[in-house]
């Protein structure tokens, strides 16, 4: 019962980016200048044939725009882009998605939008990636995975060249400088309690226990009854620890002692007692992520916001 409660408690999302194939070149049009015969004729009757004036060179066509999936503050993710880093997801999904699914196809062409933001949040803050360095992180790659024959191999299969995965790779590296620079202002220490529950799955039952602490039951004793393992211990966090903020709310509300009313959430029916509170404890490594994801998420969700973002899927 500890364990699911932990697992309602802090939501985790582990697949932080997908490798994605990177080509952010639209090709402009252009025309190429062609050589004009001269209007003007000899004065003079030459003595030898004369040689032929240049043909002039024909005017070659613009290059065709590729289709995109989106832009990102004007810089474009292709339609090409999207479609290959779509298949990789399904494949990597197994027979788990509908290939068609309008869910999935948001879930992966969100994720490009991110990988952009952060890209263009990285340069904006300063960094900067020369070729040696990419060529660098792509040789450490080769010989973890076991040499270029291998790594060959693994390209092909993901659908990449090695111009597209090298563009991938750099993109990839800028988003994760970001993702770090954001992360690492998350603060070491913060307000917590320690709080044990009493979790029930069924609203008369939960009626009942109430009833029981309310005529001097000990909170501990009825704790241990319904989770003889983990005793109801639901250890020190901070605030947006929980995923439930009713719940959050009421515990942090209560003074050492205390505990909360019957609350439902959607795994069963909660009884809280806070036993400590702390004003600056040190973050436990899994509270110290959930605070890194969600200072993750809000600076994406205000980019999102203040950024010119177009979504040109078909049918979007």
């Amino acid at each position: 019962m500890y364990n699911l409660f932990r697992m309602y408690l802090a939501q985790r999302n582990t697949a932080f980016f997908f490798w994605v194939i990177i080509c952010v070149w639209l090709l402009a049009a252009c025309g190429v200048g062609r050589i004009t015969p001269s209007a003007t004729q000899p004065t003079f009757v030459p003595t030898t044939l004369p040689t032929p004036s240049e043909t002039p060179t024909p005017l070659q066509p613009s290059p065709t725009p590729q289709p995109l999936a989106g832009t990102v503050n004007g810089e474009a993710i292709t339609l090409e882009e999207f479609q290959q880093e779509f298949a990789r997801y399904l494949a990597a999904q197994g027979d788990s998605l509908d290939s068609s699914s309008v869910e999935s196809e948001k879930h992966v062409l969100d994720d490009l939008i991110n990988q952009v933001l952060l890209a263009q949040g990285a340069r904006q803050a300063g960094y900067t990636l020369d070729e040696a360095t990419v060529q660098e992180r792509l040789d450490e790659l080769i010989t973890q995975v076991g040499g270029e024959q291998v790594f060959s191999a693994w390209l092909s299969e993901q659908g990449y060249n090695d111009d597209s995965f090298r563009k991938s790779l750099a993109r990839l590296m800028a988003a994760s400088w970001m993702r770090d620079k954001i992360i690492s202002q998350v603060p070491e220490t913060a307000e917590q309690v320690h709080a044990r529950q009493i979790l029930l799955y069924n609203s008369q039952q939960a009626e009942q226990v109430m009833v029981e602490l309310k005529a001097g039951k000990d909170f501990a004793t009825l704790a241990a009854t319904y989770d003889p393992l983990g005793l109801g211990e639901l250890g020190w966090f901070p605030r947006g620890y929980l995923t439930e903020a009713l719940l959050e709310d009421a515990i942090f509300s209560l003074q050492p002692g205390e505990y909360t009313l019957v609350i439902e959430s959607e795994i069963g029916f909660h009884i809280v007692e806070m036993l400590e509170r702390e004003t600056q404890r040190p973050l436990e490594p899994d509270a110290k992520l959930v605070w890194q994801e969600r200072a993750l998420q809000e600076w994406l969700e205000e980019h999102q916001n203040e950024s010119e973002i177009e979504i040109l899927l078909p049918d979007s």
